[in-house]
């Protein structure tokens, strides 16, 4: 006989008691209703709906797992006839969209890997592609080791996933860094198909809302203070390698040091392609180099607000180009008979500096990664860091870096600085009465090889760096032509180089090929078709931007008979070059091409003057 304060625990309601728990598995967990014995099968899935989130059929409930059993809504039966008791458990589906077979499988691998709650977010494209990619690494029959037919499969050819990290230590040179979409693969991996996978973005700030002690500094508790922590090799890269279309792209961006000496600075404008030398790769192609204001000098740089970044960001992104990363430079000349440069970034001094780091971790943070399996929506970054340095045989390397996500929120919230006297080392924060700072451990071996926890005060910051491979490909690709009197690049007027119409009419006036969509792809040209400040073309330049794109030269010849373009070879021959082709490729409104040839440029400040002066309004020097 049972004794009186034993049995069920408190809150279990007894096997004939009128009320029961049905627990219901989705994808999304498991969830504990309350219903009756009594009760009917409609009002108990209104229940279900309303727990899960779901509208009306937009779910389909079984008793069994393996979706038979189907429970239909109706008024007339009951839980009890239907034999559902107590403690079952129900298994529910979400219903998929009407479409096609493909289209339900695409949408199933987009949103059934999504975690509860996640925003819906627009991927990039190279990562929609990746994701229908099978990825796994298929090997040929082993002559000595395979005993089966020619369509059998063992453990020795049998395809790898594309996380194996074996066959990615064993590649030529080995691969430390898995990609991030077999990172993916790895955790939606096994039964559960990642159901619960969600990629949580790191947060050092202390939570809001927690209304049971007054704010820092006056108090804090476990539920808002931020977890401390600790920095770990990633495991993963978001980009697998960086190529620049050609060598020119460099070269045109190294002249600035070897004619000043000073250090420079540039974006780089590209876009993400497959990178098929490593499962599910991505690579970042770089096309051209933008470069903004900024003061270089041998030892420094510093960055200066860019008026212009707004309108060279959609100029790019007409061109079929996007942001995917910035390039610097850090050359010391050592022998300039030879033309060797200074061996100084290795692994006894620093491969990035603290401050370059928190400087990539900062621009990283702007260019954020499209995520569907974070709840914030975005997770990482593509964006990329290449230093143009000396290399072990004094010539000039390009080496592509990127910081780790905790790098990342370190320096978005403002916990990691750089050390003034070693620039090996960044500096974790002390927390203050205006700040909180989670503790920041590493792991390091100490004399006696054992392994230690230290605080991040100071920390080395090859616990914060991902090296990418920067390559340049065997055949070179040209999204924007080659001249040999190219356009001058913006932002160099140090060097005399400046863009205005004289430089425009020059540069026209030597490229004098009969293609016309050779002479105009030109980055930096078409830049400065939409910034200057005489006639910008930043509203009538689509058409022709479209075809460079498209390299279209029919679209090309059609946007050169515009009015517009016209007009801009009126304002260069009043610089005293006279084009060829001006009375071919005239336009109508020849009023306002007449007004237009009147007004006259000065050639020492380039301003534009009106008809009947002989000195310039702006510098006052001579017409002539």
């Amino acid at each position: 006989m049972r004794e009186k304060g034993y049995g069920c625990p408190r809150g279990c309601p007894a096997p004939d008691s009128a009320f029961q728990i049905i627990r219901v598995q989705s994808p999304e967990g498991v969830k504990r209703i309350t219903a009756t014995k009594r009760e009917t099968v409609g009002t108990f899935l209104k229940k279900v709906a309303k727990e899960f989130g779901f509208r009306n059929n937009g779910f389909s409930i079984y008793t069994n797992r393996n979706r038979t059993g189907e429970i239909t809504a109706s008024q007339n039966k009951s839980l009890n006839l239907l034999k559902i008791k107590h403690g079952d458990m129900l298994f529910l589906y979400p219903v998929s969209p009407a479409g096609s077979s493909s289209e339900n499988m695409d949408i199933s691998i987009s949103q059934g890997l999504r975690p509860m709650g996640a925003p819906q977010v627009v991927e990039d494209e190279i990562d929609q592609y990746l994701i229908k990619q099978d990825g796994k690494i298929y090997r040929n029959r082993d002559q000595q080791l395979c005993r089966h037919g020619p369509l059998g499969k063992c453990v020795h050819c049998v395809p790898l996933e594309p996380f194996d990290e074996d066959y990615l230590n064993h590649l030529e040179p080995p691969v430390k860094h898995m990609s991030f979409h077999a990172y993916i693969r790895k955790l939606t991996g096994g039964a559960d198909k990642g159901k619960f996978v969600a990629l949580e973005n790191i947060s050092c700030k202390i939570k809001s809302g927690c209304e049971g002690h007054p704010p820092w500094p006056e108090g804090i508790c476990t539920k808002c203070q931020p977890s401390a922590i600790t920095l770990n090799r990633q495991k993963y890269r978001h980009v697998d390698n960086i190529m620049f279309e050609n060598h020119t792209i460099a070269d045109r961006f190294l002249d600035f040091w070897r004619k000043t000496g000073n250090q420079h600075l540039g974006y780089l404008y590209g876009r993400y392609t497959e990178h098929k030398d490593i499962p599910l790769g991505i690579r970042a192609e770089v096309a051209a180099i933008y470069e903004p204001p900024q003061i270089g000098t041998q030892n420094s740089l510093e960055i200066l607000e860019d008026p212009k970044a707004e309108v060279v960001d959609e100029i790019a992104a007409k061109l079929g180009l996007r942001k995917v990363g910035w390039i610097f430079t850090d050359l010391v000349s050592e022998d300039t008979r030879k033309g060797t440069v200074r061996y100084s970034r290795n692994k006894d001094a620093y491969f990035l500096s603290a401050e370059e780091c928190i400087t990539a971790g900062n621009f990283q943070n702007q260019q954020p990664n499209i995520c569907r399996l974070s709840p914030d929506g975005h997770f990482g970054s593509k964006f990329v860091t290449v230093v143009a340095t000396g290399g072990p045989d004094n010539q000039v390397h390009f080496e592509g870096y990127q910081v780790s996500n905790q790098c990342m929120a370190l320096v978005r919230d403002e916990c990691l600085l750089p050390c003034r006297d070693a620039p090996e080392l960044g500096y974790a924060k002390e927390s203050s009465s205006e700040q909180y700072v989670p503790d920041v451990f590493y792991k390091d071996i100490d004399k006696f090889g054992n392994e230690i926890t230290q605080l991040a005060r100071p920390l080395p910051v090859e616990y914060l760096i991902i090296d990418i491979t920067t390559t340049f490909p065997k055949d070179p690709v040209y999204t924007f032509s080659i001249s040999q009197s190219p356009f001058p690049i913006e932002n160099r007027d140090v060097l005399g180089e400046t863009q205005d119409f004289h430089s425009l009419a020059t540069y026209l006036s030597q490229n004098t090929s009969s293609v016309f969509l050779d002479v105009i792809s030109d980055f930096h040209l078409l830049l400065f078709l939409v910034t200057n400040e005489v006639m910008p073309l930043r509203d009538s330049i689509s058409l022709l931007l479209e075809a460079v794109r498209t390299k279209n030269e029919e679209l090309a010849q059609t946007w050169k008979k515009s009015e517009q373009w016209a007009t801009i070879e009126q304002l260069c021959s009043t610089v005293g070059v006279q084009l060829s082709g001006l009375h071919e490729y005239g336009a109508v409104g020849s009023s306002q091409h007449a007004a237009a040839a009147a007004v006259w440029a000065c050639q020492h400040c380039t301003f534009m003057n009106q008809p009947g002066t002989d000195h310039c309004e702006m510098c006052s020097l001579p017409r002539t």
